[in-house]
């Protein structure tokens, strides 16, 4: 039995390293267990270059059919975990078959590498890019590692960013305007706006604004929407009256937002909502939405 046990163990270790993994920023990335950990962070266009280590456990050599390195994009839905969908798909071969005695150590590059996509854990998908690195054996399985990284994207500045006006009423009782200065927003941006009360017969208890996010997976009858309220700002507590105004000032940084994703590989999209909320005495909701377009700008701006 013990024989059987060490059949199955791999004879080697891989590891796969970056060349600037040392001073690259890292991402901060919270795991399937709760549990966050530090990835390095790349975006679009740039070179992921490092080195792959096989290192054979002392007294054994590793019979090979060939070593290669992938660069994979992946978007995996979680009601169908498993299934990776691969939107990036670069491969660098690093070995022709032979036998590896001692430690061995291969230099790779990906130029310029598209990756069109940001890194997202999401309620019900995850995209992901990995390094994966395949010893090929005969008779036997692969040996497989990864190494995961991050990638974030940046928007200029947007030229065009109208402000939001709506109106919400309800007929011979409420009327009010809200108006915020715009309509997009990077993700440490300040939300300023103005409400005006214009007709108030209903005796409102308190007023909120919130900042939502839905996601929405998967196409036709395989369309699961999952909205979280991300954020609560109250903006009043008491009973306003005709022709007050109410400012609003609310700051994006606090809160764990990214950027609004339009039909991601025809598989998923976040969008984010402004949604006011109005509580009246008899604790009667109503409620007023709009969605704003979030954006990353770089971090020297």
């Amino acid at each position: 039995m013990n024989f059987l046990v060490g059949a199955f163990k791999p004879p080697c270790n891989i590891s796969i390293t970056f060349a600037d993994g040392r001073t690259r920023k890292q991402a901060s990335v919270k795991k399937e267990n709760g549990q966050t950990a530090m990835v390095p962070l790349f975006q679009s266009q740039e070179n992921i270059v490092g080195e792959v280590c096989i290192e054979p456990v002392l007294g054994k050599k590793v019979e090979h059919n060939g070593v290669k390195i992938e660069l994979l994009g992946q978007i995996e839905l979680y009601f169908d975990r498993g299934n990776f969908y691969d939107f990036t798909s670069l491969v660098r071969e690093l070995d022709v078959p032979g036998e590896i005695y001692e430690r061995k150590t291969y230099p790779f590059e990906f130029s310029t590498v598209e990756m069109p996509y940001e890194s997202y854990n999401g309620v019900n998908i995850r995209l992901r890019y990995i390094l994966k690195v395949t010893i090929s054996r005969n008779f036997v399985s692969n040996i497989v590692e990864y190494q995961d990284f991050w990638v974030r994207n940046y928007t200029p500045l947007p030229p065009i960013n109208n402000s939001i006006k709506m109106e919400v009423g309800i007929e011979d009782c409420l009327h009010i305007e809200f108006e915020y200065s715009k309509s997009k927003y990077h993700l440490k941006d300040v939300i300023i706006g103005k409400i005006y009360f214009l007709l108030v017969r209903i005796k409102i208890k308190n007023m909120e604004l919130e900042i939502r996010r839905r996601e929405s997976t998967g196409s036709g009858s395989n369309t699961y929407v999952e909205t979280e309220t991300l954020a609560k700002y109250e903006l009043m507590d008491g009973a306003p009256v005709r022709g007050e105004s109410i400012p609003v000032r609310l700051f994006l940084s606090p809160y764990d937002l990214t950027p609004t994703y339009r039909n991601i590989n025809n598989k998923f999209s976040v969008k984010y909502y402004l949604n006011l909320v109005l509580v009246d005495e008899e604790d009667r909701r109503y409620f007023k939405q709009q969605e704003i377009t979030m954006y990353r700008l770089p971090e020297t701006l």
